[in-house]
């Protein structure tokens, strides 16, 4: 019973873990960010010059839907204030601080 216990609490802590990730479907992308207790979101991608995207909240996650087929880097605003979610490609901006890469090749 404890090590069904034990099992079932460390999957919870994995997947709580987990703030920011993609659904890819054909040509299009819905980019998740768990972060249920904020009041607003912003994405900033350089696919349009790095202009403000307001993302959607769905069942306490935020999303924003992406062309899943071009490689661009993006950034958020997690109530007014920056935020890089744990991504698996960062680069270093003009300004100090870091982007998230999305390559759809790599």
């Amino acid at each position: 019973m404890n090590k069904c216990f034990v099992s079932i609490l460390c999957l919870f802590a994995f997947c709580a873990c987990g703030t920011h990730h993609y659904q890819i479907s054909g040509n299009d992308m819905v980019l998740v960010l768990r972060k249920p207790d904020t009041k607003k979101v912003v994405m900033f991608c350089s696919l349009d010059g790095f202009k403000p995207r307001t993302a959607k909240k769905v069942s306490g996650n935020w999303e924003l839907e992406m062309p899943a087929n071009e490689a661009f880097r993006y950034f958020y605003m997690v109530d007014g204030e920056p935020y890089l979610p744990d991504c698996p490609m960062k680069e270093k901006d003009d300004f100090g601080f870091e982007n998230c890469i999305y390559d759809p090749l790599l």
